[in-house]
This record gives C-alpha cells, structure tokens and sequence, in this order.
C-alpha cells in the first residue's frame, strides 16, 4: 500500500474546527497506539500544530477518517468536507512541501521543520516507525536541508511571532513604551520576545505553567517570569499579551481582561492568541478596550511578507518535484526486489534439484553426455514452463499489451533483433 496524507490546515478549515482535531503532546503516544489498533496498521505518524494536523501512514483515507473524527468526536462529514487526502508520490511532494514551509500560512517559516522532525520522534520511540515511513521521512530531512541551503526561502524574517510583532508595531507607535506579556515559554514565544526585543521594548513579562521554564526564558531577554496563576496580579501591567501554549483550556477569561482593564482605566491592550486551540476566550474581543486577533486574523500582515519568498520557492518545487519522483522510482525499485529474490529461488530450487538428480545418475555410471543433454532439457523445461503458460492465456485472449511486457520481460525483443541482424548480413 503506498504512502498516504491525511490533513487538515489553515487553508482547508477554520479556527474552530483545526482546535477539535489537534492532538496535545501529552496524549500524543497513546493516540498513536490507538490508531494502529484501531486501523490495523503497523506504521503511522501525526503533525499537530496551530494550523495543520497531519496523519501519514500506510492506511486507507476511509478507515482513517472515521478513526479521527470518531477519537476527536467531530462529525464526519465536516472532516470530510474539510479535509485533503494525497497518495503515493503526490502524499512525498505533499510531505517535502510542508517540511520546507511551502504550505504554511507564512511561507518559508522554518519552525515547521522542527515540528515535523518531532512528530517523527514520537512515533518512533512509539513503535509506529517502520522502514518506509523511516525512509519516507529521511528523504523529507534530506530535501528541506537542501531548499534552505540553496535558495532564499528562509532569509526573510516572516513568521507568525513575526507578524504578530509586526501588527503589534502599527497599534503602538513606540513600542519602546509598552509592556509585553508573553503565555507560553515555546519556540514560537522564543520568537516573540526576539522581535519585541528587536523593536525595543523594554519591559516583558513571561507566564508559563513551570516557572522555571519561564525563569530560563526570561533571563535569555533580560524578562519577568511568572506562573500562569499569577497573570491576573500582572495583567493589568501588559499593553500587549500575546499567548502561545498547548493548553486544552482557555488561559484568559473575560472576567479577568474586565478586572484588567478597570485598573488600567481601561487603556487600550493589544492582544494577539497564537495557540491552536485558542489560550484566550473569543468573548475577550468583545471588550471595547480590547484589540484581540488570533492566528487566522494575521493573514493580511503575512501576506505581505511573503511575496519577497515567492520567487525562492519556485525553485523550492522544482527541487521538491525531483526529489518526490526520484523517491518514488527507487521505491518502485525497492518493490521489485522481493520478487526478483523470489524468482531467483524458485529457479536455483529447480536447477539444485535436477542437478541432484543427475549426480546421482552419475555415480551409478550413466553416460554423461546423455545426462547433460538431458540436464539441458529439464532445465529448459521446468523455467519456462510458467512463462509460457502467460504467454499462451494472453495470446487466447487477445491482449496485446499483456504479450508484448512478456516478450519483453523474457527478452524475445533483443533475440528478434539478432536473428534480424544476422539475416541481413
């Protein structure tokens, strides 16, 4: 069974259907267990991230899809209507293409690459890494490294915490001034705290659920950590609060933005809500005093910086196209070994038998010319026999196509040449 896709992402679905189908880290290894036992299959891996769930596998795209909405308890046939599907060497361009940041809402990021090489990670200290999801992903590795290395795709400094920064920059003149808190103490908040710290800012705040998480962020950029418990104590200090986390459960409530913004006389805050599903409640942007955006809001910000990398992924497809159908010819190659290794056997079985035979007419003093003839003979005989059989049905029934791969195959082409050659010399 060839390779097979499964997603779901940004440009397929909304925000509130991506949220229901993502897979949180934690439950990560036993959703994959789940589904090879469920779906019968021994290799299978899954991309969870705010914008795409990806499934790939040796799998059939019905089972799978009745799996994941049954495990998500989401109806079907939303996941259908929201959902693409690729096989074989289209599901290995689809792969190279999300790795290298071709399908991402900001085209070229880089963190994508991370999250994959991790999903990999999970699956194979799960078991659900076999040889040709192993090779498959290999491959991908290979190719991402190669698109950054040779072209511009990732020069540009557009990313979500980027965009998020960017929009932040046009709501307040002088970021100098603010103070940021940041939820979260992941990659992407990493990110966050270098471009506000590129732009200025003076004063940020990191929350997190482990403090000493937050602590190692926070002395990296000169911050303040703090728990996720103590944000109400600190929000009403924080001009922009952007979150990032892989909290099931909204981080900020309406109640606490009110209470927040009373005590700063209800001075504007800006908001910005990365995580997938959302850390902060979507009746917070109902607050007057509230800019709140969310990561489908940053597209017209991205936009923007994305058409400086239009040009390098041109030559990131063609790279990728190459490399996809060389992958996919050294599989079919790959394919062909069980059977010649079988074909192999069956004729060196019949050769060691006949051979045996003889070697017994020979030690009881049989003429061993006539032996070899009919050693020759049998030989003939026995390993054309099941060719020959082909080749009479496809005659009989008229197809064509069927006898020319087995003239073909048995190399009765090069022999018609030959006898040609030799009859016009």
């Amino acid at each position: 069974m060839p390779i097979l896709t499964l997603g779901i992402n940004h440009d397929s679905a909304p925000i509130e259907v991506r949220e229901r189908v993502a897979f949180a880290p934690e439950v990560m290894p036993g959703a994959l267990g789940d589904a090879r036992k469920a779906l019968d299959c021994r290799e299978l891996a899954i991309l969870s991230t705010c914008n795409r769930t990806e499934i790939y596998g040796n799998l059939e795209a019905e089972p799978l899809l009745h799996w994941l909405a049954e495990y998500h308890q989401v109806p079907l046939e939303q996941l259908k209507g929201c959902s693409y599907i690729h096989s074989g060497e289209e599901a290995v361009r689809h792969m190279m293409s999300v790795a290298c940041g071709l399908d991402s809402m900001v085209l070229g990021e880089p963190q994508i690459l991370g999250q994959i090489k991790s999903a990999y990670a999970v699956a194979r200290e799960s078991g659900s890494v076999g040889s040709e999801l192993h090779r498959v992903f290999q491959r991908v590795f290979t190719v991402a490294k190669k698109v950054r290395t040779e072209t511009a795709i990732g020069e540009n400094p557009v990313s979500v915490a980027y965009a998020a920064v960017s929009l932040a920059s046009r709501i307040f003149t002088d970021l100098k001034k603010q103070t940021a808190l940041l939820i979260g103490a992941g990659e992407t908040v990493e990110l966050v705290a270098r471009h506000l710290l590129d732009q200025g800012i003076k004063q940020l705040i990191v929350a997190n659920r482990t403090l000493s998480r937050a602590q190692l962020l926070a002395e990296n950029f000169g911050a303040e950590a703090i728990l996720l418990a103590d944000i109400p104590e600190h929000l009403a200090r924080a001009d922009i609060v952007i979150s990032s986390t892989a909290s099931q459960l909204p981080i900020l409530g309406k109640g606490a933005v009110e209470s927040a913004l009373r005590k700063r006389r209800h001075s504007p805050m800006f908001m910005v809500d990365i995580a997938v599903p959302r850390d902060i409640e979507s009746e917070v942007g109902e607050l007057d005093d509230v800019y709140l955006y969310t990561v489908d809001d940053l597209r017209g910000v991205i936009d923007e910086g994305m058409r400086s990398r239009e040009r390098a992924a041109e030559a990131a497809r063609e790279i990728i196209n190459v490399a996809a159908a060389e992958f996919t010819k050294e599989s079919r190659a790959l394919g062909a070994v069980d059977t010649i290794r079988s074909y192999r056997q069956r004729a060196q079985q019949i050769s060691g038998t006949e051979l045996e035979r003889v070697m017994l007419q020979l030690d009881k003093g049989e003429d061993p010319r006539r032996l070899l003839e009919q050693l020759a003979r049998s030989l003939t005989n026995k390993l054309i026999h099941a060719p020959t059989i082909s080749i009479k049905k496809a005659t009989a029934e008229g197809d064509l196509e069927r006898l020319r791969i087995a003239r073909e195959v048995v190399g009765l082409d090069d022999l018609a040449d030959i006898e040609s050659e030799k009859k016009h010399r």
